[in-house]
This record gives structure tokens, sequence and C-alpha cells, in this order.
């Protein structure tokens, strides 16, 4: 019997409650859901397990910046199909989603048939796209270069950007990750390299590109 596992990457309990109720009752006993509450929690059931049919990824978890959790994800998983979950619709926010390597959007507000349907089409190898998709929104070219740069990021050298831009000093990083400060300066620079800065405030910028909307 086909059977499919997919990750349900959301901080709010009862919406994690809610999804797994809906995908089971959707899919039936040929799914296995594990859930994850943060970026960090998403980033190790993925060390530990690299292909699964699906990732469901809310846009506003703990440790991501707008799409960075997204973008991360293309970039060291680009076999793994992601679908953003949100309670922002925005059309802006559908397109940005799409822009950076989504498989789909689900609205939050969505009724469970709505979100079982989204499930199925892009378990069988399609997209699923809410009717708001059709509004032409464009990504700025600082945005996808900010994306590209993000993408070739190790998920370690994630973890320090987004402390870096948290406003953590090399030592707090080190101590926070359990590693010596030699080893986030060598982390520092070389995610600097990779997304063409200089500085911490550069870095930041770059990683504002990917709010989930532009300012």
């Amino acid at each position: 019997m086909l059977s499919y596992e997919i990750l349900i990457a959301d901080d709010h309990p009862l919406f994690r409650s809610a999804l797994q109720q809906a995908l089971t009752l959707g899919l039936g006993p040929v799914v296995r859901l594990v859930e994850a509450d943060s970026i960090a929690a998403l980033e190790a059931r993925l060390e530990e397990k690299a292909d699964w049919d699906l990732v469901l990824l809310d846009l506003n978890m703990p440790g991501a910046h707008g799409f960075s959790g997204l973008v991360l994800l293309r970039g060291q998983y680009p076999q793994i199909p992601v679908v953003m979950i949100s309670a922002q619709e925005d059309a802006a926010v559908v397109a940005r989603a799409r822009e950076f390597g989504a498989s789909g959007f689900i609205p939050k507000s969505s009724p469970l048939e709505t979100l079982q349907q989204a499930v199925r089409a892009v378990l069988d190898g399609d997209e699923w796209w809410p009717p708001q998709i059709q509004e032409t929104v464009s990504v700025s070219a600082e945005a996808k270069a900010a994306s590209a740069g993000l993408a070739s990021l190790t998920p370690q050298q994630f973890r320090v950007l987004s402390m870096v831009c948290d406003g953590l000093l090399n030592k707090q990083i080190a101590y926070e990750l359990n590693v010596s400060e030699a080893t986030v300066k060598a982390h520092v620079t070389a995610i600097f390299r990779k997304l063409g800065v200089r500085t911490r405030t550069q870095a930041a910028l770059l990683l504002q590109q990917l709010e989930s909307l532009p300012a």
C-alpha cells in the first residue's frame, strides 16, 4: 500500500492538532505525520531523515525571518515539496511563496476539504494555489538575490546568521551553539562571503528582503 510521510512545521499546538486530524481523515491510514514547532526542530527532523513526501510549513515560525525557512528548505532539500500555510493571505504573500520555491500555499482560513485537496494535489506531483495567486505580484531583484544567497547556506550557517541578525555577539552565539568562538567567526566569514556582504547590518538588511510583505 502506498504510504506518505508528512512533516508539519507550525508553532501552534492547536493548529498542528487540527492539521493532524484533517490529514488523517483525508488520507487515511496511509499517512504518517510528524510535528516540529520551530525551525530548529524542523532542521533536526530533516537531519534525521531527508526523504519526506511533503513539508507543511507555517510562514511565521520561531527561528525564521519571513520566507527564510522556505528558502533554506529549498536550498538544502530541493527534492522535498514544501507547502506554505499562513494566516497572512494577501496576494503578495502567496506570490512570494511561489517565487521562493513553494509547491503550494494554504490559507489557514481554508475549510478542511480544501486543505485535504491541496495536500493530495501536491502529493500527486502537482501544485496548489488559492485563487488570489491570479494577481500579478513580482518579487524584487534584491529579494531574489537574497534568496539565492541564503539557499547556499548550510543549516548551521543559517542558525548563526539568524543569531547575528538578532544582535547576538560571537561569544553569545558560541555559547548558544556549544561551539568555540573561532568556529563562529569562521561561520560568519563564510556567511558574509556567500551573501556578498561585509557587515552584520548588511546581512540583517538582506534577510529583511525575505519578510512576508516587502516594506
